[in-house]
């Protein structure tokens, strides 16, 4: 019981660590910043999915900390156009894609690209369209995956939920 208070310490001083610089970053260099958010919340949940039992925490420790290394280097490398091309890309994709069916993208200038695939389509009991989807982006010879849900808005713009 003491090894998980003590991880969960531990997590709690790197959850506040990495806000407080964060903040900072994110005036300095918002790429980056965003994509060590998204890499730890992308290891976190893959930790989570893979440890178990007293393990799992610790994994979801790991994968967060794996993530968030891994998803700074990435932001890091992704330039303005780099997520114009992305952005909209996804939303081709969730608009016009048959389920499966990755739709690409690439920045001629930068080199970089990227995938986007809806992979599951359906409606919530409120009567949202929504779709879940992979994603894939390539960044100097580095791949990085995630995966999420975006909703119709009422404007008829897909936004990411999760």
């Amino acid at each position: 019981m003491s090894s998980i208070v003590n991880i969960k310490g531990i997590l709690s001083v790197l959850l506040v660590l990495a806000v407080t610089v964060g903040c900072q970053t994110l005036q300095d260099s918002p790429k980056q910043t965003v994509g060590t958010l998204i890499g730890a919340g992308l290891g976190a949940l893959t930790g989570s999915q893979i440890g178990g039992g007293k393990g799992q925490l610790a994994a979801v420790a790991i994968g967060a900390l794996g993530g968030a290394y891994l998803g700074s280097e990435l932001g890091a490398s992704l330039d303005r156009a780099d997520k114009l091309y992305a952005q909209r890309n996804a939303q081709d994709s969730l608009e016009y894609s048959k389920t499966g069916n990755a739709l690409a993208w690439k920045n001629p200038d930068s080199g970089h690209s990227g995938t986007f695939t809806p992979t599951r389509t359906y409606q919530t009991a409120a009567g949202i369209s929504c779709r879940d989807f992979e994603t894939m982006i390539y960044v100097d010879g580095k791949e990085e995956a995630g995966t999420g849900r975006a909703c119709r808005q009422p404007d008829g713009t897909w936004k990411i939920v999760q």
